[in-house]
């Protein structure tokens, strides 16, 4: 019987298990089939399906999710290898150490305005493939799903169908991949990606697992999905919601990069990077707002406890009043709710695609404020929108700001930082790019969007490019173009005669703007000259500066020429600390008498401008304070030069150990009796006191660029007759030895030099002291008395230590004092 029993159980096991076979291969069987299916049951509505889907169970969902979160392949998709170089390619992305792993946003939203760029362009022709409803809609969407770890970026865009899927994200051309893996392994430039057309993969950045959903017009809808492990599968998409047409790119975040599921952080990248692409941009972001529901009893009895407590100050009808309210209305509470709606991220325009004729100047002082992140109300003082076309062609639009940063010439020559941005078709790719302007016009703001440069163009590449040196050509150009025309609108830099001419009120404005630019960034323009060769004549029309007759207000080369005196060949400027200081300078008294204009340049760099400049207008430039001054010829000057031959000639072997080049007669003083002045190409005294004062200066290698100092003498002042008639009569007298060393040095303070000796200087002036006084030289100081020191020091010590008597009369006074 128990035999019977155990081969009835084997009996019914196997009858079990080829049931269990037929309903496998029958339900493998409907699988194959369904494609003929004429009229199959729709996809649950919460799962959603696309149109002609199959049916499927309600488990579909949940088991997506598992497939997801595992991150591996569907089973039923249809495999393929990544081409060699793609392989190579992801894995120098996943195991880069780069950085800057922002740009792989960039590089998405960029794709999907080129998509939607290809879809808008056919539509010109043939308005059905944007079809209808919510497809007529050229946008790009990010979503977030913090649980899921999801990034999604959706686009309305021409789409891909299966063959343009594997052809753009499987197997790329081999020469730009292959390419970028070559500049990777040499430079190990990742922001490289974009330009080689392989800017996709930049997601691995961030992501170790991928989808990819597309329908074009003329597919179906497909997925493609990778987890970056040199294999992608594609699968036609029968499960998620239909998109109509476009894209949308699902990143799985790996476990570090979750500062990309914030809201904030998404939102300020689109801002950097993609502000300006033509397309909206919207985020589904969260947002906070008061929500009134019903109150509670116990919130309503107290509301109720409040009314009762507030009465007994109102009026009685008062409270009928309000108690008839309260009646009518239901009582209700303020609560916060967190709500979701779609936020436009770029909501700028780029101004610079418009005509420069249709854009208004509070459109661009708006724009300005958006580009250059200032949240003040100041405009700025001029701004330049350009196209160039050509051989190279790009868009710009440059500004002057109304303010300088104040680490402007901080770390001048060390800091690459430029304010210009550069975009690429409307993207932008860098603000790190200094080449593009000199340094002197980094305080410039601003734009350049050119079309004709790769994407994403790294600095290296940018140096190489031939397309460079034309944009920085002009870029230049038209910057100088723009602060000339500031100085041109400006009421304050014109003439007398044009200023009776024109009296309008539009220029009440435009007045002392350009004091406003030279008192902030004349220094640039000095840096300029000293630095940009070419365009140094352009630079010198935009110097302003004070002068002996410019009345306290800026003038400017071409104004003092306008002053210049009949037969004057030379622009005549010194050089000091302060204008108050240069104006008592003995070296103008002269060309004051004569009338000659002379230029104050009291800034530390204009000793090296100064250096630059050379001439302007065929005029040339000259020191009033170095040799080689001319201001016409005297006839007396031989009869004085004679007469004065042995005094001359005399000092100078004086002061043959003060390293004095030579003693000349002068022909700029007046109520002086002399000055020392340096040879005209070396340095003049203010100079030598800046190196002197640099950190890291060594005095015995500036030696050989001072310049040969000559002592000049005024034959007009009497004390210089008189030296010359006590040399003609004992040429050896101490006195008068002494007496010209003191004059020597006294000229070497007045002209601005350093003494050598002070101690030497100041010991000659109290012996004249002594001197005018009537006491002898050799009087000298009277000693200090010990004694008397020694009495005052026992004076003290007795007065601190006192007598026990005294001790006990001070006490008790400070008892009656407390009482």
């Amino acid at each position: 019987m128990r035999k019977w029993t155990v081969a009835s159980a084997l009996l019914l096991l196997c009858l079990l298990s080829l049931f269990a076979d037929q309903g496998r291969k029958f339900q493998a069987n409907a699988e194959a089939d369904s494609d003929e299916l004429v009229d199959p049951p729709k996809v649950e509505d919460k799962i959603g399906a696309v149109p002609n889907g199959l049916s499927t169970d309600s488990d579909v969902a949940q088991r997506e999710a598992e497939s997801i979160s595992k991150r591996s392949l569907r089973s039923n998709a249809e495999k393929f290898e990544f081409q060699a170089e793609v392989s190579r390619l992801m894995d120098i992305i996943i195991n880069s150490l780069y950085s800057n792993k922002d740009i792989f946003l960039r590089e998405l939203i960029s794709n999907a305005s080129d998509a939607l760029d290809k879809i808008r362009f056919l539509s010109l022709t043939d308005k059905d493939v944007l079809g209808e409803g919510d497809n007529t809609k050229l946008d790009i969407q990010i979503k977030l799903d913090k649980e899921k770890k999801i990034l999604s970026i959706r686009d309305r865009g021409i789409g891909m169908t299966k063959e343009d899927l594997i052809k753009n994200l499987g197997t790329i051309a081999k020469s730009g991949t292959s390419a970028f893996v070559e500049k990777m392994q040499t430079s190990g430039d990742l922001n490289l990606i974009g330009q080689f057309g392989v800017g996709f993969y930049s997601v691995y950045l961030v992501a170790d697992y991928v989808e990819v959903v597309s329908k074009h017009n003329d597919d179906k809808q497909y997925v493609w999905e990778s987890k970056a492990d040199g294999a992608f599968a594609i699968s036609e998409d029968t499960w998620n919601e239909p998109l109509g047409r476009g894209t949308e790119i699902r990143l799985h975040l790996k476990e570090e990069a979750g500062e990309y599921l914030e809201e904030s952080k998404l939102k300020e990248l689109v801002k950097r990077y993609s502000e300006f692409i033509n397309f909206p941009i919207y985020i589904w972001a969260s947002k906070e707002v008061d929500v009134e529901v019903p109150a509670d009893e116990d919130d309503s009895s107290d509301e109720e406890d409040s009314s009762e407590s507030s009465s007994k100050e109102e009026s009685e009808d008062e409270d009928a009043d309000k108690s008839e309210d309260e009646e009518k209305k239901p009582k209700t509470k303020t609560v916060k709710e967190t709500t979701y709606e779609w936020e436009l991220l770029n909501d700028v325009k780029a101004i610079w695609l418009r005509n420069p004729k249709e854009v208004t100047d509070e459109e661009y002082t708006k724009f300005y404020h958006s580009l250059a992140k200032d949240f003040s109300d100041e405009k700025p003082l001029a701004w330049s929108h350009f196209t160039a076309e050509g051989d190279v062609e790009f868009k710009a639009v440059l500004f002057v700001p109304p303010k300088a940063p104040q680490d402007l010439y901080e770390s001048y020559y060390n800091a690459n930082k430029s304010n210009l941005k550069l975009y690429v078709r409307r993207v932008f790719i860098s603000d790190e790019f200094d080449e593009l302007l000199p340094k002197y016009l980094n305080f410039l703001k601003g734009l350049v969007d050119s079309d004709t440069l790769p994407l994403n163009v790294s600095r290296e590449m940018l140096q190489q490019h031939s397309s460079l040196k034309t944009i920085k050509k002009k870029l230049i150009r038209k910057a100088l173009d723009m602060i000339r025309r500031i100085a041109d609108e400006d009421p304050d830099e014109s003439t007398d005669k044009e200023k009776k001419e024109d009296t309008s009120s539009d220029n009440d404005e435009k007045k002392g703007q350009y004091a406003k630019f030279w008192n902030e960034f004349g220094k640039s323009i000095k840096l300029g000259i000293i630095e940009d060769a070419t365009n140094r004549n352009r630079l010198a029309k935009l110097l302003r500066f004070e002068s002996t007759k410019s009345e306290g207000k800026l003038t400017s080369l071409d104004q003092y020429i306008s002053r210049m005196k009949a037969g004057q060949k030379d622009i005549f400027y010194i050089t000091g600390t302060s204008k108050e200081q240069l104006e008592k300078s003995p070296f103008l008294e002269r060309l004051k008498k004569k009338n000659f204009e002379v230029i104050f340049f009291t800034d530390p760099v204009d000793e090296y401008l100064m250096q630059y400049l050379m001439d302007y207008e065929d005029k040339k430039f000259q020191n009033v304070s170095k040799e080689g001054l001319k201001l016409g010829k005297d006839a007396k000057d031989k009869e004085l030069k004679e007469s004065f031959k042995d005094l001359t000639k005399w000092w100078k072997n004086a002061l043959s150990k003060d390293n004095v080049d030579d003693v000349k007669i002068s022909n700029r003083l007046d109520n002086t009796p002399c000055v020392v002045v340096t040879s005209k190409y070396g340095w003049s005294a203010n100079m030598e006191r800046i190196m002197q004062s640099q950190t890291l200066s060594d005095a015995s290698k500036q030696a050989y660029m001072r310049g040969k100092r000559v002592l000049e003498i005024n034959p007009r002042h009497p004390i210089i007759k008189e030296l010359r008639e006590r040399v003609v009569k004992n040429p050896e007298d101490e006195g008068v030895k002494q007496t010209a060393q003191l004059m020597y040095q006294t000229a070497l303070f007045e002209s601005g030099f350093l003494l050598d000796d002070p101690k030497d200087f100041t010991s000659r002036i109290y012996d004249s002291v002594k001197s005018s006084l009537d006491i002898n030289p050799d009087a000298t100081v009277e000693e200090e008395d010990d004694t008397e020191v020694e009495a005052e020091s026992d004076a003290k010590e007795d007065a601190s230590t006192s007598t026990p008597e005294a001790d006990a009369v001070n006490d008790d006074a400070d008892v009656k004092d407390e009482l």
